[in-house]
């Protein structure tokens, strides 16, 4: 019988014959009944086996990822980068690290592990589910060779009835190479040779202990676990294959603990397939999720996308010369300072009519560093969150010409007194709250927060589209909570498309190889805001703009947003729109280190603006809807100075600590 893989991948040959080094399985003598049932199962294994070697010479098809303006973001394909090489050209460490993670009797079993099956058999009826699968190497090895990874009962019979085979026409040696050579370790690396030089720019047989040990690690979840997208999540499962290592005496505990705070040098990632990498890998990770891995590489899908290529790159330049001019100081009063001190920034825009993303830049440079800060980070947003206490003020009844005094308060808590402060320590006394969101007046956004309620506010903004956690503290309009760019956004588009919610996606429509309809995205908006509470907000957040903190990102046509800055300058954002476009910008460090006072309201106020200076080149200037019920500005306060000379924005988190001495005890003003 021939084993021929869907990948047409099989075992090792050396000059068309076997190798004389492998010993060859002796043959042992068996009942009759057993032989014959062994025939039967041979038999059903051949039947099988050939359907799937029949059914696998469908010849695969690349699947094309598209730009709304049809550029060709990606061509995904089965084009395995691999580099098959012998056992003995295989470090012993990977071999080690291998069977104490994924097969530890796999030198003493026949193909299956009974004990293995019956406590996983145990552990599905229990849950009630098949989550359970106990496979061998063998079993794994025909799984990737021939069958598909959907959990079905005949699939396992028929992995059982493969290995089985296996186990008998190869030796274990042969088996663990063939493993090793086929197994699939991310970034389209198959076989440990090509993994070994993707991840760490050397032979397999020169892999040492921690190199090994996060190397087969990534087996659980090679995209999930990879060390270039999440390094930290890498280095927790090196611990778990490390310690059981060491818990089977293939090692020393302390031979794990050394490895494991070993520093590890990454080898650089050379070339990537992907025009704008970060928006592609973003819908790229959605088609793995949607049609799985396999589908995706070789069933020749069209994929229509969102995104406006030109807008793209206007993104990725804004944020790659904002982040480079972070390290070139800057001037106040002609005296030259320190550097801004940040090293990571990040930017996305979105048609709030269709929720259609425009525009998505994840971070200064993909080839250096994957992670997404737009859909991935979660950052506190500091005062970016204060329209929606606003807009919750407004359904209670609050006008902008509203008076709240911005005065020292002090409230009585559960967990002891606190006493807000503004960024400047200083205050305005009796003030409009249009004027107080103008200026980011910290003291204002707390008293209307303990009026109107926090958990009044935290409903509001789930409605908008916030879904990370929000814990009902006095400090919430100061953005304490962490939450993501891609929340944010969903929840200002509400704003600027008068009160209605469409979630952002990145995908129009997906076709089949034939031009049949795999999917295509319905935009179905839901309302979520009374149009004239939208229309008011707008108008206030215009004047942030026109008057208050975001002077720098004003334009020759109606804009609106908000300036935000946490607490020790750690996130500085801006999010602002136009009818047709809105669009949020990010600066600061992804290990947390504050930056060199950096507000929302200077770099990344002047990052939106550049962007949006191009983006909207052809677009004409449109205003935003009115309604009849806004009243008019009352203060005389319609005009001040140059912004570098405004009280800068800073939405101050909780305490160093990160907890919130407020608790959740209010008490009336």
């Amino acid at each position: 019988m021939i084993f021929r893989s869907k990948h047409h991948i099989g075992k090792v040959t050396r000059s068309g014959s076997r190798s004389s080094t492998v010993p060859r399985k002796t043959a042992v003598s068996q009942p009759a009944w057993i032989k014959q049932v062994l025939y039967g199962l041979t038999i059903l294994a051949a039947v099988g086996a050939g359907v799937l070697i029949v059914a696998s010479v469908i010849v695969a098809q690349t699947t094309k990822i598209y730009s709304a303006n049809n550029i060709v973001l990606a061509e995904l394909h089965l084009e395995e980068n691999r580099e098959i090489i012998p056992l003995e050209n295989i470090s012993p460490l990977i071999k080690q690290a291998v069977l104490a993670t994924e097969d530890t009797d796999f030198y003493t079993h026949h193909g299956i592990n009974i004990k293995g099956m019956a406590r996983a058999a145990l552990k599905n009826v229990v849950t009630l589910s098949f989550s359970e699968g106990a496979s061998t190497l063998t079993q794994q090895l025909a799984r990737n060779l021939f069958l598909t990874k959907k959990k079905k009962l005949s699939r396992k019979l028929a992995e059982i009835i493969l290995a089985i085979q296996i186990e008998r026409k190869y030796t274990k040696n042969e088996i663990l190479e063939m493993y090793l050579n086929q197994v699939y370790w991310g970034h389209n690396a198959y076989g440990i040779e090509s993994a070994a030089q993707l991840y760490f720019g050397k032979h397999a047989r020169d892999l040492n202990l921690p190199e090994s040990a996060m190397i087969i690690g990534l087996l659980k979840g090679p995209e999930l676990y990879s060390p270039f997208r999440n390094y930290a999540l890498a280095k927790q499962r090196q611990r778990t294959v490390l310690n059981r290592m060491a818990k089977l005496k293939v090692i020393t505990q302390q031979q794990a603990n050394n490895a494991f705070i070993q520093d590890l040098q990454l080898a650089q990632r050379k070339t990537f397939r992907y025009r704008a990498p970060y928006f592609t890998s973003y819908i790229v990770s959605q088609l793995y999720s949607q049609y799985g891995e396999e589908a995706t590489l070789t069933s020749g899908m069209q994929v229509y996308t969102t995104l406006d290529y030109e807008m793209q790159m206007i993104a990725e330049d804004v944020v790659k010369n904002y982040v480079a001019k972070s390290r070139t100081p800057f001037y106040t009063s002609g005296r030259a300072e320190q550097n801004y001190n940040f090293s990571q920034a990040s930017l996305m825009a979105v048609d709030p009519a269709t929720g259609y993303i425009k525009a998505l830049q994840g971070g200064a440079d993909y080839k250096e560093n994957q992670y997404n800060r737009c859909t991935q980070a979660k950052r506190q947003p500091g005062s970016t969150f204060k329209p929606f206490v606003y807009i919750a003020a407004l359904e209670k009844g609050f006008s902008p010409n509203s008076i709240v005094q911005d005065s020292p308060i002090t409230f009585s808590t559960s967990q002891g007194p606190y006493s807000p402060t503004n960024y400047t320590h200083t205050y305005m006394g009796n003030i409009t709250l249009r004027k107080a969101l103008e200026n980011s007046i910290n003291i204002v956004a707390v008293k209307i927060n303990n009026l109107v309620g926090p958990d009044t506010i935290i409903r509001l903004a789930r409605a908008m589209g916030i879904t990370s956690p929000l814990q009902p503290f006095l400090s919430l309009p100061l953005g304490a909570n962490e939450v993501t760019m891609v929340e944010m956004v969903t929840a200002y588009s509400v704003i600027a498309n008068g009160g209605l919610r469409n979630d952002p996606t990145g995908v129009i429509k997906i076709e089949d190889r034939e031009g049949g309809i795999l999917f295509k995205h319905q935009v179905n908006p839901k309302r979520v805001l009374d149009e004239n509470i939208a229309a008011t907000i707008v108008d206030m957040m215009k004047g942030v703009v026109r008057y208050g903190t975001g002077q720098n990102a004003n334009l020759p046509r109606p804009v609106a947003g908000k300036t935000g800055t946490t607490s020790d300058y750690k996130d500085a954002w801006f999010i602002g729109f136009v009818p047709q476009l809105v669009c949020a910008t990010w600066v600061g460090n992804d290990d947390n280190t504050p930056m060199n006072k950096v507000t929302g309201g200077s770099v990344p106020a002047m990052m939106w603006r550049d962007f949006m200076k191009q983006a909207l080149k052809n677009l004409p200037p449109v205003d935003f809807a009115r309604s009849g019920d806004i009243p008019r500005r009352t203060d005389d306060d319609s005009s001040t100075g140059n912004a570098s000379e405004l009280p800068q924005d800073t939405g101050s988190a909780p305490p160093p600590d990160g907890i919130d001495p407020s608790g959740i005890d209010f008490k009336s003003l």
